[in-house]
C-alpha cells in the first residue's frame, strides 16, 4: 500500500489515490469474485435502457469503483456519486480529481432530506452495489420511493446486493461455507476488510477521515437482507413500472426497475 510519504517517489497524489482505489477493488473482489460480472451486467442494461450518454446517480458510491467503470464503458456518461463515508469519499475525490464527468457529494441516505444535496433533480439511471443491505426493510422501502422520484420516465434503477433466498437455507449455508473456505487462500498483497481499514488509519492522508467514519458508523450491523422478489415488489409499489431480477448467484442478485 502506498503511503503519503511515497507519493513524491511515485508521481504524486494521483498515483497515491490510484493505489488506494486499486487496493479497495482487490479487497472487494476477495469477498466478491463475481464483482466485475455484476458490474458488466449493470452497465449493459444502462446502455440498453437509456443509451450511451446517461446521467447516472451512483448511490452509496464508496470509492467510486462503479463510477469509474461506467465512464470507461460509456465515455459520454456523467456520474454523481453520493455517500456518507468520509474516508471512501476522500479516495473517490482524489482518484477522480480533474475528471469533469464525475462529481461526489456527501449525504446520509438515512436522512429524509438527503436528496437536497444532489446537483440534479432527475437521473437517467441510479446504480448501487453492495450497499443497501444495511438498511432495514422499512427505511429501504422509503428510499426506493425517493429514488422513484429521481429517475426520469424511461429511466432505470439497478441494485446489486446480498439478497439471499430464505426458502433455501441449506443451499445458502453450503455456499457460505464454500466461500469462507476459499477465502483462506488470499492472494499476496490483498488486504482483508479489517487490515484494509487498519492501513487507512495509518495513512496520514486518510487518518482524520477514517476517524470521522468511525464516529459515523460506530458498531452498526447489517440490516435484514431481503430476497430479490421483495425488492422487485417493493420497487413496483414505489412507482416503477417494471422490476425483476436480471442477474443472480446463490445469495446475491441484481434487481432492475424501469420507470
Amino acid at each position: 500500500m502506498m503511503t503519503a510519504a511515497d507519493t513524491s517517489r511515485h508521481g504524486g497524489a494521483g498515483r497515491h489515490w490510484r493505489a488506494w482505489q486499486d487496493s479497495w477493488d482487490r479487497q472487494q473482489e476477495y469477498y466478491l469474485p463475481d464483482r466485475e460480472e455484476r458490474f458488466r451486467v449493470m452497465i449493459d442494461l444502462v446502455e440498453a435502457c437509456v443509451g450511451t450518454e446517461p446521467l447516472v446517480l451512483d448511490l452509496a458510491c464508496g470509492t467510486g469503483s462503479l463510477t469509474g467503470r461506467v465512464l470507461r464503458r460509456l465515455p459520454g456518461a456523467r456520474c454523481v456519486g453520493v455517500d456518507v463515508d468520509p474516508a471512501l469519499l476522500a479516495i473517490a475525490r482524489g482518484h477522480f480529481a480533474g475528471e469533469d464527468r464525475a462529481a461526489f457529494v456527501t449525504a446520509d441516505l438515512r436522512d429524509p432530506g438527503w436528496t437536497r444535496a444532489l446537483p440534479h433533480g432527475r437521473y437517467d439511471a441510479v446504480l448501487t452495489a453492495t450497499a443497501l443491505h444495511w438498511l432495514d426493510p422499512e427505511p429501504l422501502a422509503a428510499l426506493y420511493g425517493q429514488l422513484a422520484g429521481l429517475v426520469g420516465d424511461g429511466g432505470v434503477l439497478l441494485n446489486a446486493d446480498h439478497m439471499p433466498d430464505p426458502t433455501t437455507p441449506r443451499l445458502n449455508e453450503a455456499e457460505r461455507a464454500l466461500r469462507h473456505r476459499r477465502r483462506t487462500a488470499r492472494p499476496d498483497g490483498v488486504l482483508d476488510w479489517t487490515r484494509w481499514w487498519d492501513a487507512a488509519r495509518a495513512d496520514p492522508t486518510l487518518a482524520d477521515a477514517v476517524a470521522r467514519r468511525d464516529a459515523i458508523h460506530g458498531t452498526h450491523a447489517d440490516g435484514d437482507p431481503r430476497p430479490p422478489h421483495w425488492h422487485a415488489e417493493t420497487l413496483r409499489a414505489a412507482g416503477f413500472a417494471e422490476s425483476r431480477t436480471v442477474w443472480r448467484s446463490v445469495t446475491d442478485a441484481v434487481v432492475l426497475a424501469l420507470k
